[in-house]
């Protein structure tokens, strides 16, 4: 059986001691039991917590529909927003080559949409996709948010002028609600084929659900070996009441004290670019999870060593404000020498023969032990590789993590009511029927 990612609080313990931190977390495992029984806040949205042992039923025929999308086109457009787009892009950017459309071997491009409504994006875009054989996932639970309804009909259209609305119809993916929406009517209207959103899982928790597994499988990366990963978290973590071995209360529980040295910004740190999006992921799980009622823990991140020459200054020795949560893998997937050079003018031969890996994995200690001296405290997660699996169980390990810790800072991890308050001001400035009213208030306030 492989490894379970591990905590360690070393560089935070003058900060929360330990005896602190796993008494917290053995109070907090009564939030586990909340969560399986569903007697919590938001308990309408809790399907994702058994969901890695249930998806498994529904692999095959993501596997073939990737399969599918692959043999027709040589791109694949996913649009979406929030969840819909930053799970399978995290997963994506985490696994792939660094440099996948620089790649002469052949690969099906992974292309997103509908995530913002810049007009420079979207007609750089279809310029693109003038020049490619692509086609179009769409996500989306309503069919009417937006940002992705405006980028489908732009797509849609453009897709159907290329090809022709039958073979488009072939190539559009619609995974939305089971029984109801615009989308839903549009794709049983035009035949597109449909994978389902579970009335019980919000976008933010619904990467393990055809919504990522879907873009996931069709960039050629395996989702059975990712869903085990997350499936061994959940055993590990869910059915463990223990607070001092179980790792997803320890993190809770140390953030939450963190928090409570009036350290209120949480920044995750990845020491490979892989690790990017992952980041962005994970800010939107725990800054719209969290952050209502005046409350949550601000999600940051900062991708080093590159942001140490930018950030770092501030981290180490600004505003007393923030913690740091480091994710940490211990071998990479490639390996590299660094060469020796005769004149040696840069003054680096005393690395010559060393691994590039070593190198980095220095620069981290080095940075957390500088970091803790400036009065940073510092998580460490530990995984032992950033693959398939260990990608599956951050997943799961964050979106548990982050339920627990919400229902400690009592709100409801699993509502967004702040979300709606731009896209009202929005329709109103645009003369939407039935914001006429709102829309001349606003133009008011703009004079």
């Amino acid at each position: 059986m492989k490894d379970i990612l591990s905590i360690n609080l070393k560089n935070a313990e003058r900060f929360v001691p330990s005896e602190e931190v796993i008494a917290l977390a053995q109070q907090s495992a009564r939030h586990l039991e909340t969560l399986k029984e569903g007697t919590g806040a938001g308990s309408d949205f809790l399907g994702w917590i058994t969901l890695p042992g249930e998806i498994a039923a529904q692999l095959d025929r993501i596997e073939q529909k990737a399969k599918h999308l692959r043999s027709v086109s040589d791109t694949t457009v996913v649009i979406g927003i929030g969840g819909s787009y930053l799970g399978a892009k995290a997963v994506i950017e985490a696994l792939s080559h660094s440099f996948t459309p620089l790649l002469k071997k052949k690969h099906h491009e992974m292309l997103f949409a509908g995530h913002n409504i810049s007009e420079d994006y979207i007609s750089d875009l279809l310029e693109i996709l003038d020049e490619r054989d692509y086609s179009i996932i769409v996500i989306s639970k309503s069919g009417t948010t937006t940002e992705p309804a405006i980028a489908f009909r732009i797509l849609k259209d453009h897709l159907e002028k290329k090809i022709g609305k039958l073979k488009a119809a072939e190539r559009i993916i619609a995974i939305t609600d089971g029984k109801k929406g615009a989308l839903r009517s549009q794709a049983e209207k035009n035949g597109y084929e449909i994978f389902v959103i579970p009335d019980n899982i919000g976008g933010r928790y619904s990467v393990l659900t055809p919504v990522g597994l879907l873009p996931i499988a069709v960039s050629g990366i395996d989702i059975k070996e990712l869903v085990k990963g997350a499936l061994a978290m959940e055993e590990a973590s869910l059915k463990n009441k223990n607070g001092a071995s179980n790792p997803v209360l320890i993190y809770a529980a140390a953030r939450n004290l963190v928090l409570r040295t009036g350290r209120s910004i949480e920044i995750l740190v990845g020491f490979t670019p892989k690790l990017h999006y992952f980041s962005e992921w994970w800010k939107q799980l725990f800054g719209e999870s969290e952050g209502k009622e005046g409350k949550g823990i601000f999600p940051a991140s900062v991708d080093f060593t590159t942001d140490l020459h930018s950030l770092g200054q501030y981290i180490q020795d600004g505003q007393r404000i923030l913690f740091e949560t480091i994710i940490s893998v211990k071998e990479p997937g490639k390996k590299l020498i660094i060469p020796l050079e005769n004149d040696d003018s840069d003054q680096l031969n005393f690395l010559a023969g060393k691994r590039l890996s070593e190198v980095n994995h220095n620069a981290e200690t080095g940075t957390i032990l500088a970091h803790n001296d400036g009065n940073v405290p510092v998580i460490k997660i530990d995984i032992p590789l950033l693959d398939e699996y260990y990608t599956g169980q951050l997943i799961y390990f964050f979106e548990l993590a982050c339920a627990v810790s919400g229902y400690i800072l009592d709100v409801n991890p699993f509502d967004q009511p702040g979300v709606e308050a731009y896209k009202k001001n929005m329709f109103a400035l645009l003369n939407k029927p039935g914001f006429e009213d709102a829309g001349k208030k606003l133009r008011e306030r703009l004079k």
